[in-house]
């Protein structure tokens, strides 16, 4: 079969020493591999997906935030995506996985941020559901939430972060750059001494196969690391790591 291009893309969290504004390494000559990016370099650089994100950045000790990933624009519950996930860690407090490892899909957005706001991010997700007339009549709805211990710098016991703040995030999602650094769940992250972040790659491929041609593949590093894959359909997979 005739190639065809392919992208991979890289949202990776927690493990970057970068600051919001800062150029990407690439911006500074350095070249990792052989492949080019995408156009923004950027997880959004997979058709349809979008990403939003919301920082708190308040007084001496809130360094919080939130990034929310959909993986297209709409109703996702009536109109789910299919999903797997991989545990390589079982320390993390990731929402959702009984439900997506039973029945192969995910009908949210999915939302990263700290780990003691992985209860209220799931109930905003709840709420934004119900927010589509569509789904007036659902009963049961399964949030999907990474998250990253930022307790180094953040007043994590505070749970700073709001409802309002996880949906501000999810409506401010939009196609092209994303935002990289100190920005979102990436706010107060913290990597072996050093000031974390979160950050975003794409690379193109080439692929002898017409089954998928395009792919997005998002890195979320922290204590416990999983992978969500999500395949809005039979031309776009994405997952997160």
């Amino acid at each position: 079969m005739p190639a065809r291009l392919a992208t991979v893309a890289i949202l990776m969290l927690a493990c970057l020493p970068a600051h919001a504004g800062h150029a990407n390494l690439r911006d500074y000559g350095v070249r990792i591999g052989v492949l080019q990016p995408g156009e923004w370099n950027a997880i959004t650089d997979v058709p349809g997906v979008l990403v939003g994100q919301k920082s708190l950045v308040e007084g001496n000790d809130v360094r919080t935030g939130v990034t929310a990933i959909l993986p297209y624009a709409g109703n996702i519950f009536q109109n789910k995506v299919p999903a797997a996930v991989y545990v390589g860690n079982g320390f993390g407090k990731l929402t959702g996985t009984t439900q997506i490892a039973e029945l192969g899909n995910i009908e949210t957005p999915i939302v990263l941020t700290n780990t003691l706001s992985v209860p209220t991010a799931a109930d905003a997700l709840i709420d934004y559901t119900f927010s589509f007339p569509a789904n007036a009549d659902v009963l049961s709805v399964n949030p999907v939430v990474g998250e990253t211990n930022d307790g180094w710098l953040n007043d994590i016991r505070g749970r700073h972060v709001t409802k309002r703040d996880v949906l501000d995030a999810i409506r401010a999602a939009k196609t092209g750059p994303v935002a990289q650094g100190d920005v979102g769940a990436g706010t107060g992250t913290v990597a072996f001494g050093f000031k974390g972040g979160i950050g975003t790659a794409s690379r193109k491929l080439r692929v002898r196969s017409g089954a998928t041609p395009w792919a997005c593949w998002c890195r979320r590093t922290s204590a416990a690391c999983s992978t969500l894959m999500a395949c809005r359909s039979a031309n776009c997979c994405t997952s997160i790591i």
